[in-house]
C-alpha cells in the first residue's frame, strides 16, 4: 500500500513539475487601420516588425523560451464589405514569420469606416486563444478615428477581452489629448492595457551599428543552409529571400534585426525546410519521395541524404551562433547610443514599434515572464 501511495505521489509531483515548466505562449494580435490616412503607420510597422519579434522571442518563463504566435487583421478599408464591418483577417495565429512579413508588406490603404469595438470582438471570437491565464495575450489596435464607431461597443469588447485574460493596447495616431477625447485611452484601461499616441507620419529612426553589415553577410550564408522539400518548398524559399529584400529596403538596421530573428529557434520552417523538419521528426528524410526532394538530393540513398542534412544543420548552427554573438555586441552599441540620445533629446517620442515593445515588456513581467 505504501509503495502504491509513494508511486502515486511521485507521479503527481512529476506531473505538477512538468505543468509548471511547460513552455508558455505569447500571442500577439495586431489590428491595423488601413483607411486612407494610415500609410505612415504601416511604414512604421514595416520598420519595426523584426524588432518587435526579437523583443517577444527574448522573453523567458522560468528559464524556458515561450512559443510565439502572431495574428493580424486590417479594418476600416473601403474595399471591404459592410457585412464584415470593414474587417479582414490577414492570417490567424501563426509562427510562420515570413508569412507575417509578406502580409504586412502587402497591406494597402483605402478610405472607409473604422469600427474599433467590432474588430477587437472579431479577433477575440475568431482566434484560437490560449485558455491559460498565465500565457501572455496581447491585442494592439492602431488608428485615428473615434473608438466609439460601429455597431459593437468597445466596452463590450473590453469585457470579452478581460474574460479571456487578453490585454487590449491602443495606439492612437494623433495627439494624446485627442486620443483621450476619442476614447482610445479608455479603450485600453478598461482591459488593463496601455494607451499610446504616436505621429504615424514620423519616419522611424533606426540606429545603425558597426555590426549590421557583418550580420547581413552571415544571413546570406544562413540562407544557403535551407533545403527545401515538398510541393511548396521552392516557393517558400523564394519567399524567404523576398522578405529578406523587403527588410533591407527599410534599411540595414531592419535587415539585421530580421537576421537576428532567423538566428533563433522562434524562426522555424519545418513545413518546407528539411533541417527544421528533422528536428521535429528524425525519420522524415527516409519518408520523402524523390519528387519531393531538391535536385541535389534526388537519387541519393537515405544515408547520403541524412549526411547532407546533418552537414547543413551543423553549418546553420555555427552561423546562427555567430549572428547571435554579433547581436549581443550590436545591442550593447545601441543601448550606449540611446543613453547619449536621451541626454541630448528633450522630446523622445513613441512610434508604432516602441509602443508595442514598451507594453510587451511591462505586461510580460506582470505575467511572470522576464
Amino acid at each position: 500500500m505504501k509503495k502504491i501511495l509513494f508511486s502515486f505521489l511521485f507521479l503527481a509531483a512529476s506531473g505538477f513539475s512538468q505543468a509548471q515548466t511547460s513552455a508558455r505562449r505569447v500571442q500577439l494580435v495586431i489590428l491595423f487601420d488601413t483607411s486612407n490616412s494610415m500609410d505612415g503607420l504601416i511604414e512604421q510597422a514595416k520598420s519595426r516588425i523584426w524588432a518587435i519579434v526579437n523583443e517577444a522571442s527574448g522573453l523567458n518563463y522560468q528559464g524556458q523560451t515561450p512559443t510565439l504566435e502572431i495574428a493580424m487583421y486590417d479594418y476600416g478599408n473601403e474595399g471591404l464589405s459592410i457585412e464584415s464591418n470593414y474587417i479582414r483577417q490577414q492570417f490567424p495565429f501563426t509562427n510562420d514569420l515570413d508569412l507575417v512579413s509578406e502580409k504586412l508588406f502587402g497591406l494597402r490603404t483605402n478610405g472607409g469606416s473604422e469600427y474599433c469595438g467590432a474588430v477587437i470582438s472579431t479577433s477575440l471570437n475568431q482566434l484560437n486563444w490560449s485558455a491559460d491565464p498565465a500565457d501572455l495575450k496581447m491585442i494592439y489596435i492602431a488608428g485615428n478615428e473615434p473608438f466609439t464607431q460601429g455597431p459593437i461597443s468597445y466596452k463590450d469588447a473590453c469585457r470579452l477581452a478581460e474574460s479571456k485574460h487578453v490585454f487590449v493596447n491602443t495606439i492612437y495616431c494623433g495627439s494624446y489629448e485627442q486620443g483621450v477625447r476619442e476614447n482610445w485611452k479608455d479603450g485600453a484601461t478598461c482591459s488593463r492595457g496601455d494607451y499610446f499616441n504616436i505621429n504615424s507620419n514620423d519616419r522611424v529612426v533606426t540606429i545603425q551599428t558597426p555590426y549590421d553589415e557583418q550580420i547581413n553577410q552571415l544571413n546570406i550564408q544562413l540562407n544557403q543552409t535551407y533545403i527545401s522539400y515538398g510541393s511548396l518548398g521552392k516557393e517558400n524559399r523564394l519567399k524567404q529571400k523576398r522578405e529578406d529584400d523587403n527588410a533591407l529596403l527599410q534599411g540595414v538596421a531592419v535587415s539585421s534585426e530580421r537576421a537576428l530573428v532567423k538566428s533563433k529557434s522562434v524562426y522555424s520552417n519545418g513545413s518546407w525546410d528539411m533541417v527544421d523538419a528533422v528536428k521535429m521528426d528524425s525519420t522524415i528524410v527516409g519518408k520523402l519521395k524523390d519528387e519531393e526532394l531538391p535536385e541535389e538530393l534526388k537519387g541519393k540513398s537515405t544515408e547520403e541524404k541524412e549526411a547532407y542534412v546533418k552537414q547543413k544543420s551543423e553549418e546553420r548552427t555555427k552561423i546562427q551562433s555567430e549572428i547571435g554573438q554579433l547581436g549581443k555586441q550590436r545591442e550593447a552599441f545601441i543601448q550606449e547610443e540611446k543613453k547619449k540620445q536621451a541626454g541630448q533629446a528633450t522630446d523622445l517620442k513613441d512610434d508604432f514599434g516602441t509602443a508595442v515593445s514598451k507594453s510587451l515588456k511591462e505586461k510580460a513581467i506582470l505575467n511572470g515572464f522576464n
